[in-house]
């Protein structure tokens, strides 16, 4: 029985983002353990059948004592444990987990790029950490057994191009995948305001701000017709909204702050377009797809990761980055505009149905983890 650990930041993430392929794996008959930062929700993951191990990780912290107690964590594991692969999920996770697999002699390596955040965005100032990242990049990818699962072009051109990985290394999945069954078509709810909902970190490249000043741009024409709706939690990411920006930003009726929630679908089917104008080094991100299953019109960024969740005019529209009047613009047509806006939306589930299936995700997953011991 080979042994897998999947290594995320938090268990959280593992139970929205890469469940189905820890389960499968498992029913494949690998021995699962997944390594991530126990926020309260382990339980949950062992109830699966899976192991858990409680990962000591500053998710968004750049302090090198804490980075390097996180790698010597799990070097130590992976020495002890002997994993024959070991799946890292996201950039952290692939530069600690990867160099503690190299370093401990684990025979296969999945390096899972949902993303590359702040580091590799244009406005990054710290070149020199960015230069050092990749040369480890390099380091723990220029071996046999070792892959790299790609959600966009963008960043694949990126390890390509820096020679962190050669192309038949590369793979590629359209996001995590989601369960098009439980993400079912839901008709938009009839009556009441038009619901324009957001849902990610409150961090500013995602776009909070942007899109708080498109609301106030249409606000002396919808402020009794609409409501702009933001979910999301507070983060400790540099580029994080605070409490009293947000407090600033809404005023309970026409923009709301609901905070951290877990009943996104439900939020999703009461609302009537997703509003995404993120600017973050996304992979491809989960929360359009999502939408696009439910059957909402998304407008989202013409950006990395972003533009890959929408057929542009057909499913919703992409917008230049941190346009506000253009943003402004495409919500007032999506918003006086019913009869678009609900073929738009039956165009989204028809591409999500085309693009986002979990099972594809997961086949590509098993595929990847038996070429690592080939």
């Amino acid at each position: 029985m080979n042994r897998l650990f999947i290594i995320v930041n938090q268990d959280s993430f593992f139970l929205s983002h890469r469940k189905a392929v820890g389960v499968a794996a498992l029913e494949q008959g690998y021995d699962v353990t997944v390594v991530a930062q126990d926020t309260g929700r382990s339980a949950e993951i062992r109830a699966l059948g899976l192991g858990f191990v409680d990962l000591p990780i500053d998710k968004a912290g750049v302090n090198p004592v804490k980075e390097a107690s996180t790698f010597r964590f799990l070097y130590a594991l992976f020495r002890r444990e002997k994993p024959d692969i070991v799946h890292n999920v996201g950039l952290k996770a692939i530069l600690w987990g990867g160099l503690a697999a190299r370093l401990a002699g684990v025979r296969g390596i999945v390096s899972a790029v949902s993303g590359l955040g702040v580091m590799f965005s244009p406005d990054y100032d710290r070149k020199m950490l960015r230069k050092a990242v990749i040369a480890a990049l390099r380091y723990i990818h220029k071996r046999d057994g070792v892959f790299c699962i790609f959600h966009n072009m963008e960043d694949r051109s990126l390890f390509l191009e820096e020679g962190i990985a050669t192309q038949a290394q590369c793979f590629r999945t359209m996001g995590s995948g989601i369960d098009l069954d439980e993400y079912s078509f839901c008709p938009e709810p009839s009556g009441g305001r038009v619901r324009i909902l957001f849902t990610a970190r409150m961090v500013e490249d995602k776009g909070v701000l942007v899109l708080a000043d498109a609301a106030s741009r249409l606000r002396p024409e919808f402020e009794d017709k609409v409501e702009f709706v933001l979910c999301g939690g507070l983060d400790s990411n540099p580029n994080a909204i605070t409490r009293g920006q947000l407090e600033a930003l809404c005023d309970g009726t026409y923009i709301k702050w609901l905070g951290m929630r877990d009943d996104v679908l439900e939020l999703l089917r009461e609302s009537h377009i997703f509003a995404f104008p993120s600017y973050y080094k996304e992979g491809l991100p989960r929360s359009c797809i999502e939408a696009a299953a439910v059957g909402r019109p998304v407008v989202t960024c013409d950006w990395t990761g972003c533009r890959d969740t929408v057929e542009d005019g057909v499913t919703g529209f992409l917008v230049p980055v941190k346009d506000s009047g253009a943003l402004a613009e495409r919500l007032r047509r999506l918003i006086t505009r019913p009869e678009e806006r609900r073929r738009m939306g039956e165009a989204a589930r028809a591409f999500a149905e085309r693009n986002f299936s979990i099972k594809e995700v997961v086949d590509i997953h098993m595929y990847i983890y038996r070429r690592t011991q080939q």
